[in-house]
């Protein structure tokens, strides 16, 4: 792990052509340690919350508007704060307890959750109060997101964090498989307040499991005294780093232009396939499988290569253009499980890559700049897309957010490999490797 805070100490070739070799690892290996484990099964149960308010929060806003723009300015709420205040919420991570402030950040967002089952069940639910709901839902996020992104570290230590950070992933998208399935039959069989509620209620777990941790097996990081120019320290840490900066740039336009699935897949299950809510429901279970699937594979992995990064997301937005025009269904569902697979590839590749680059006083900053590229775009995103699917066509939207990810991805890979001081090379010979990054200089002296 690189622990310079300087450009000359980025170790972008190490991590883009030949990683070190890698310590050998279990898929599961972080859940030996104690307050891991706890900290991840309250995480399921929330998650699986989570994903039950989500999946009805998008389609009850269908519901009353019949408009997709209006479920991607729900999205955009949700995402906004992390736009406007995502920084800040890294310096607060940076500067106290992570532990006491998740204990803040997830009882509040059980107040959201029944706050809005409160409103639903009893029948005067409007489509400002989940506007309201998502909104105040993403201010806790700005704090909440850095925090848990950097206590991981604090949990299993410096050795486990790729690890972990991989099964966090396959935590959420296990979730994603059930609580769409759980929502969509609750919505359909009682209606949406309960899904709301269930999901209100689900964060008991994770303030359970944080309440049972051992204090003194945590691995403490030094905590940033108050002070001037903090924010301004971390965006000129990460910018002298190359290896940070454009992961996070990746990440940036893939958030942006590529995740936006609660638009497109609503509006393919409702106007273009015609299966209600059941079909949207079926869509992000599918969606889950593959995204779990590439978290699996990733907690295998020992090393976060960057050239796997861009090769994924390459990868990723080319299956967005192609899903897009499917004309059978049955296409359409066998793209969304690699979809899914090469999107979260790309998540924790980028993730575990910038974690394992920075220094751990510096962790919260870092991640909340991550996170705030990452979902931050959201705000631009939905709306964007959601018109696009309104004016032009729900086809027409997911094939320009694919053909944006693409391109992003193949410019991003050359400026890593600029930085690693490599070049691309092509050789159409048979038997030979036709697409490959070399270094410079080891084609300058064939040369010579």
């Amino acid at each position: 792990m690189s622990t310079g805070s300087g450009a000359d100490s980025a170790p972008a070739p190490t991590a883009l052509d030949k990683p070190v070799r890698p310590h050998k690892t279990s898929m599961f290996s972080s859940l030996k340690i104690r307050n891991y484990r706890l900290f991840a099964t309250g995480a399921v149960v929330s998650n699986t919350g989570t994903w039950m308010a989500r999946i009805t929060q998008d389609w009850l806003v269908l519901s009353l508007t019949g408009s997709s723009a209006a479920v991607g300015i729900t999205t955009a709420m949700q995402f906004l704060p992390m736009l406007l205040f995502g920084l800040y919420g890294g310096v607060i991570a940076d500067r106290f307890a992570k532990r006491n402030l998740l204990f803040l950040t997830q009882g509040a967002m059980s107040l959201s959750g029944l706050f809005l089952a409160a409103l639903t069940l009893s029948g005067h639910v409007q489509v400002w109060h989940v506007y309201f709901a998502a909104f105040f839902t993403g201010l806790v996020t700005v704090v909440d997101n850095p925090t848990r992104q950097s206590f991981v570290s604090e949990m299993v230590g410096p050795d486990q964090v790729r690890n972990a950070v991989s099964l966090n992933s396959a935590n959420f998208q296990s979730a994603r498989l059930i609580g769409p399935a759980v929502a969509s039959a609750l919505t359909a069989a009682v209606g949406p307040g309960w899904a709301f509620l269930a999901n209100g209620l689900s964060f008991l777990a994770p303030l359970t499991g944080l309440m049972l941790m051992r204090t003194a097996e945590l691995h403490h990081t030094p905590r940033k005294p108050r002070g001037k120019g903090q924010l301004r320290e971390g965006l000129n840490y990460v910018s002298k780093n190359p290896e940070l900066i454009w992961p996070i740039v990746l990440v940036g336009f893939i958030g942006t232009f590529g995740f936006n699935f609660p638009i497109w897949l609503s509006a393919f299950a409702d106007d273009i396939f015609h299966g209600g809510v059941g079909m949207y429901g079926l869509f992000n279970t599918l969606m889950a499988i593959g995204s779990l699937a590439g978290a699996l594979l990733a907690a295998r992995r020992g090393t976060s290569r960057l050239r796997l990064l861009a090769g994924a997301a390459t990868a990723f937005g080319v299956l967005q253009i192609v899903a897009a025009f499917a004309p059978e269904l049955w296409m359409f569902v066998a793209l969304i499980v690699p979809i899914g697979i090469l999107g979260l590839t790309v998540n924790v590749t980028a993730n575990s890559s910038v974690q394992m680059a920075t220094d751990p006083e510096m962790r919260g900053r870092v991640m909340s700049l991550f996170m705030m590229v990452f979902t931050g775009g959201t705000p631009l995103g939905g709306p964007l897309f959601g018109w696009l699917a309104d004016a032009y066509g729900v086809r027409i939207s997911m094939a320009v957010g694919g053909l944006v990810c693409a391109l992003a991805a193949v410019g991003v890979g050359l400026m890593l490999a600029r930085a690693a001081n490599l070049r691309l090379k092509v050789d159409l010979r048979r038997g030979r490797q036709h697409v490959q990054f070399v270094p410079r200089e080891r084609e300058l002296a064939a040369a010579a």
